[in-house]
């Protein structure tokens, strides 16, 4: 088989582009060979380039030549078919494509390259082996499905860019060689040939550029920025990531809350999607409350806290600890359940919690007994108070509740957290839901806006405990604004774990979306935070001086946010993974399988680097 070279042609159309319209025109369609039927004198291919497909039909009488090489061609061969459009003949329309009611005749066909049969093809609906489809990414790509996705990502960023440029942001690039600052997690360091025994860090945000852009008078900037952090990976997580990053100055948190609504519902125009604004807000404290969790789905019900419900004599009749409290939940649509299914639940409720000393409070066994109808049916009221709410309908026995208690002797706190109660449960809150997500269907798609539940959640904690270090670290960077009043307060160095953050997150069912805040800009703020982590004014000015020295000449009030990119594309292609959205994804172990990366570097690169490696005992 002798290949054909493209010569001076040039593609008329794409394949999928074609219509009755064109009936009668002559075309030049050029794309990979989807599928190929042999019936003689006369060979159908299917003809795919990123459009869609077109059947083209080769037959003996318009070219024996074209002919010959349509027997040759197989999936997956790079085919320029030259013809005519011509209307298929009634009744052999195919209505599931979209140029089903027409095909090409060819009078010319080009092999312009070969293939190899693939270890699977890209005209398949899904493919198991994920591994399989990153380790030959370039056909996994070709799919119909992935095709699609990186075409609403291209959308969805240019929607974001026209949105953000039409309100005075510039789009400004920041170095992608920096140093090392901390931002929650490991950087990814890069050798310097030219400085022996020095690195540069790939950065992990543009955190502290984009803060210095404010202070170099830039006003208001955006970027669609890479950001790499070596980190445990997860569906939702990769080493290297894009995000939409901005900076304004003198804003006050509305601000930023109204540039990021209004970029974020063009994003989703593009992708046909309405949503409604403003967002409705929560406090941190109020998320973990009713939601157990500072990123709430807001698609489910939300907790009804009972503690006042359970009275006194009540705990000690059932022995539940008298000072801590008590939470419930509905999970919709469950259905009756079975005794044994009833059981079976509650050995799973407790194997969830551990020995954390939480336990399941069984309200059916409570409704058998005279002595506690009275509280079951009050817990009942409660429960119905928070379906109400959420969609309107009163809580029946189709509906799955679930009353967690604290058994006698439970701890007050967990690490230092005072809220580690709300938090299990909204854990376990959130693992039924997935259990019983066939039953109830709110995670279901319904074509309006209910498909996608937006939350700000506000004021965080400014600090965090490590329980290995027994440290007060920064829950956010340390370049985040504590409240005025908590610094005027002494609550920064007197009571680190009741002092509120300007920060915040915008979440979209259950996920989050985005983080950003007000940022320090006093250069005696800034200092006074670095102290309150027991970092010394030595240790601050090694680490951040040219940072502490922009603050010193002019620095307006500026604050900002920065939200995942591939997340928002993951949630609109209702994909299950971020691979699916990025073109050349990593997996959950960091390896490139097409590439083969990470790899071992040559003994000259690392002499050239000043390296060697030493194995670990």
């Amino acid at each position: 088989m002798t290949l054909d070279f493209l010569g001076t042609h040039q593609r008329t159309h794409m394949c999928g582009d074609l219509r009755s319209a064109h009936a009668g025109q002559s075309v030049i369609l050029m794309g990979w060979v989807n599928r190929r039927r042999d019936h003689g004198d006369l060979v159908f291919l299917d003809l795919r380039d990123r459009s869609g497909i077109t059947q083209v039909v080769v037959d003996k009488s318009e070219s024996t030549e074209a002919l010959a090489k349509a027997e040759a061609a197989r999936p997956e061969f790079v085919v320029a078919a030259i013809g005519t459009v011509r209307q298929r003949i009634a009744g052999l329309e195919n209505p599931n494509m979209p140029t089903g009611d027409i095909e090409v005749v060819v009078s010319e066909l080009l092999l312009l390259s070969d293939a190899k049969t693939p270890p699977f093809s890209p005209a398949e609906d899904a493919i198991v082996n994920e591994e399989l489809r990153l380790q030959y990414r370039y056909l996994d790509l070709r799919r119909p499905e992935m095709q699609a996705n990186f075409l609403m990502r291209h959308k969805v960023a240019q929607a974001i860019r026209g949105q953000l440029s039409s309100e005075g942001f510039l789009e400004i690039e920041t170095p992608m060689l920096t140093r090392s600052t901390p931002e929650g997690a490991r950087d990814y360091l890069v050798p310097s040939r030219v400085h022996p025994g020095t690195f540069y860090a790939l950065p992990q945000s543009p955190q502290i550029f984009k803060q210095i852009l404010m202070v170099g008078g830039f006003d208001r900037y955006f970027q669609i920025a890479r950001c790499f952090r070596d980190e445990d990976l997860r569906a939702d997580r990769q080493p290297e990531f894009t995000q939409i990053d901005l900076e304004i100055s003198f804003p006050t948190q509305e601000t930023v809350f109204g540039v990021a609504e209004r970029f974020l519902t063009a994003a989703f125009a593009a992708a046909n999607v309405t949503i409604p604004t403003p967002f409705p807000r929560m406090t941190y404290d109020q998320a973990i409350t009713k939601y157990g969790i500072d990123k709430p789905d807001m698609r489910l019900p939300h907790m009804a806290e009972l503690t006042e419900v359970l009275t006194p004599e009540l705990r000690e009749s059932l022995r539940i600890e008298p000072a801590l409290p008590v939470f419930g939940f509905v999970i919709p649509n469950v259905g009756e359940l079975s005794g044994t299914a009833r059981k079976s639940l509650l050995s799973e409720i407790r194997a969830f919690f551990g020995d954390s000393g939480l336990d399941a409070l069984d309200i059916t066994r409570l409704r058998t007994s005279e002595a506690f109808v009275p509280l079951a049916e009050e817990i009942g009221s409660h429960l119905n108070a928070t379906t109400i709410a959420f969609n309107g309908n009163s809580f029946t026995t189709n509906d799955l509740a679930v009353v967690i208690t604290p058994k006698l002797g439970t701890p007050a706190l967990w690490n230092f957290d005072r809220q580690w109660i709300p938090k299990r449960i909204g854990a376990l809150r959130i693992e039924l839901a997935k259990k019983f997500a066939d039953k109830h269907k709110l995670f279901d798609k319904t074509g309006t806006a209910d498909d996608y539940r937006f939350l700000w959640v506000t004021d965080f904690p400014m600090y965090e405990f490590n329980e290995e270090k027994k440290t007060w670290d920064a829950a956010h960077h340390p370049f985040t604004s504590p409240h005025e009043d908590d610094i005027k307060s002494g609550a920064l160095y007197n009571d680190k774990g009741s002092v509120r953050a300007l920060a915040y997150d915008v979440v979209l069912n259950g996920l989050e979306l985005g983080s950003g805040s007000i940022r320090i800009h006093r250069k005696d703020v800034q200092s006074e935070i670095f102290r309150s982590l027991g970092m010394t004014d030595e240790e601050a000015r090694e680490r951040f001086g040219f940072f502490l020295e922009a603050l010193e000449y002019g620095t307006p009030p500026h604050g900002g946010i920065a939200l995942g990119l591939d997340r928002i594309v993951m949630l609109l292609a209702g994909a299950s993974s971020l691979r699916e959205v990025i073109a050349f994804p990593k997996t959950a172990k960091a390896i490139d399988l097409m590439v083969q990366a990470p790899s071992e570097p040559t003994e000259q690169q690392m002499r050239d680097l000043h390296l060697k490696t030493a194995v670990r005992s």
